[in-house]
């Protein structure tokens, strides 16, 4: 079993470290295009800014690279280059049926596994030369296209809609309560469906002319990537010299609001990086929420400052946050390392 965990580990592990220089550019690309142009209620506005937008629409190409590479590379660390194909298709496929983050690694997994039974399926001599060019990626995609656009974005799809539906009877009632479940639904997937779930709901309220749920996601999309780039820098030992460069990159994405700097590391350690990340996310939530801050436009992290009401409060969320999400995910390393963990966890 320990095994078994540890090899799904390191499929994780290949597909990130293709991913991460994408990630990488199109954070930073992104980062300097919104950083330089004017805020308005809407957002950011870059009618009198060409070269700044195409900088931003590069990075964006950059960015939009990720799930299709993320998913392409965990397929190929399963079974290899005839797995590329299936893998980089279902990754794309993630995207387009809003499955995110999540629905990529997913279906990464699910087309090497469906390319790895195919190699292993005799075939005549003849065929042998066209198998690996040919017949397994044509047959392990349309496998891979079924599932993603039949079986898993239809319920996926269903469920968003759901949870836009129950946000919107919780506003009504207790505003901690609400503040913490938007809080772990931004950190939960990194910009994935159930993270677009919480901030959609907050940018329509905005139009409704309520503020304070945005404020709440606002503080809440940016200290994953915040908090952890925190950790690589507070204990340092406990890092790879990758992922340090990535916790730096995730700090200037998490400066701009893009909350799947936090990807790489979740992806790599899922079980404990990502309960840490909603702990921060929640309680940047709690804090702006009780402190009243409001997000007048549809963008999170410290970029929007200028358009927030109680920008101290906002301050003070986004720290505080960070700071949790940052000794929770080195806490949760350390135990994890600890001599004879493994013994006394079996």
């Amino acid at each position: 079993m320990i095994g078994a965990l540890q090899k799904l580990r390191q499929h994780l592990l290949t597909g990130v470290s293709y991913a991460i220089p994408f990630i990488a550019c199109g954070g930073i690309m992104i980062a300097f295009g919104i950083a330089f142009v004017p805020m308005t209620p809407t957002g950011p506005d870059f009618s009198q800014s060409p070269v700044l937008k195409l900088v931003l629409d590069i990075g964006v190409a950059s960015f939009a690279m990720l799930l299709p590479v993320l998913a392409g590379y965990i397929a190929y660390a399963i079974a290899g280059k005839p797995a590329l194909v299936a893998g980089f298709v279902g990754g794309h496929l993630a995207g387009e049926v809003k499955a995110g983050f999540l629905g990529a690694l997913l279906i990464g997994l699910i087309a090497g596994w469906i390319v790895d039974w195919l190699k292993k399926i005799p075939a005549p001599r003849y065929i042998k030369p066209i198998m690996p060019i040919l017949v397994i990626p044509i047959v392990s995609s349309t496998i891979v296209g079924v599932l993603m656009l039949k079986v898993i974005g239809v319920p996926i799809a269903d469920l968003m809609t759901s949870l836009a539906d129950w946000l919107r009877t919780m506003q009504s009632g207790n505003a901690v309560v609400l503040a913490l479940v938007l809080g772990a639904m931004i950190a939960f997937d990194m910009g994935g469906p159930i993270n677009k779930s919480a901030f959609f709901f907050g940018a329509a309220m905005i139009k409704e002319g309520e503020y304070g749920v945005m404020g709440a996601c606002a503080a809440a999309i940016c200290t994953p990537p915040l908090g952890l780039g925190l950790a690589t820098l507070l204990a340092r030992k406990r890092w790879s010299v990758d992922e340090r460069e990535a916790g730096l990159a995730a700090m200037t994405m998490g400066m701009i609001g893009i909350t799947e700097g936090a990807i790489p590391f979740a992806a790599a350690d899922p079980l404990r990086v990502i309960p840490c990340i909603m702990l921060g996310s929640m309680t940047a939530s709690v804090i702006a929420m009780l402190g009243g801050v409001g997000d007048h436009a549809p963008h999170g992290g410290p970029i929007v400052l200028p358009v927030v009401d109680q920008r101290l409060m906002y301050v003070i969320a986004i720290v505080a946050g960070t700071l949790v999400t940052a000794l929770a995910t080195n806490l949760a390393k350390q135990i994890a390392r600890k001599p004879g963990a493994q013994e006394n966890s079996a």
